[in-house]
């Protein structure tokens, strides 16, 4: 796959032993499935991947084995977020060196209130897009707690032109694309939603090109995607109501707990154990996740068995 990239680019979990210590084999059997989904890239590194939880020579650990894995099977986006300039390109730097196909950033912040001005986001980007020279999908999510107004990402497009892709998960996402889209222009050439694709349908309507939701269940959104873009709006509507559910239970009970839990199940990796401080799923919570998985029989649930 080349640019301009569309489709479906979920986020990979971080695979860890019961003690949380890296799994390696686990990640790499992550990359394998993801891969047998059917996906159209493998975003690495990024919030759903616990990367908050990671020291830096972890990070480069993953970021090399998943390259590795994946072997050019499927472009792989790593997220190199930092709030400093200097770290962000030189994390920038190192993945495209290492095969990556496009970076995933998040604007600079620190806490809630550590936050760099447009003209200091436009220079960070700038840095960073000289020291890779491959694209750069800019993450707007409440997270960061920085505001991203519609001008000013198309100023950053404009004047950084490797921030083509923009993945938009905030309220209103719909509303955010078809004004981006309309303002942009050429210089928006991958429109994409996130948030587990809880607002899909919508923000397909406005005009996103692709989704960046989790590892759990790609095989089963990537067909609606496909029906949308060939014009079938009512069975891309259909495949959606059908997912809708698991997809409404892993935004607002699970979290990025929901893919681990279901590749556990289906034997795919042997631990779902994320690192504390966050803490593993309550039991009852889970079950109500697999109930949901069973019915729809996603390729995670049983890959591994």
């Amino acid at each position: 796959m080349t640019e301009p990239y569309k489709g479906i680019l979920p986020i990979a979990p971080t695979i860890f032993h019961d003690n949380g210590d890296l799994d390696l084999e686990g990640n790499r059997r992550v990359m394998d499935l993801m891969v047998d989904q059917g996906v159209d890239g493998i975003c690495i590194l990024a919030n759903f991947s616990e990367q908050f939880l990671l020291t830096d020579a972890e990070r480069e650990q993953v970021m090399h084995l998943s390259l590795e894995q994946v072997a050019g099977r499927v472009p792989v986006i790593v997220t190199t977020s930092h709030f400093s300039t200097r770290i962000a390109a030189q994390r920038a730097k190192a993945a495209a060196d290492a095969g990556a196909k496009m970076l995933m950033m998040m604007p600079p912040y620190h806490g809630a209130l550590l936050k760099a001005d447009e003209q200091g986001m436009v220079e960070h980007f700038k840095q960073v897009a000289d020291a890779c020279g491959i694209p750069i999908i800019l993450q707007d999510a409440p997270l960061s707690g920085v505001t991203l107004t519609v001008p000013f990402m198309i100023r950053l497009a404009k004047e950084v032109p490797l921030v083509r892709y923009f993945k938009i998960e905030i309220p209103g996402t719909a509303n955010k694309l078809r004004a981006l889209i309309e303002a942009g222009g050429e210089a928006v050439v991958g429109p994409f939603d996130g948030e587990e694709a809880i607002t899909l349908m919508a923000d397909l309507d406005a005009g996103a090109t692709g989704t960046m939701t989790s590892a759990m269940i790609p095989d089963l959104i990537k067909p609606i995607l496909a029906a949308h873009a060939a014009g079938d709006r009512k069975q891309a509507a259909a495949l959606y109501a059908k997912v809708l559910p698991i997809i409404n239970y892993e935004n607002r009970q699970c979290g990025l707990r929901s893919a681990k839990a279901v590749m556990k199940e289906g034997g795919v990796i042997k631990s779902e154990a994320v690192r504390h401080p966050l803490t593993s799923l309550h039991p009852k919570t889970r079950e109500g996740l697999i109930e949901l998985a069973r019915e729809l029989d996603p390729l995670a649930l049983h890959w591994g068995k």
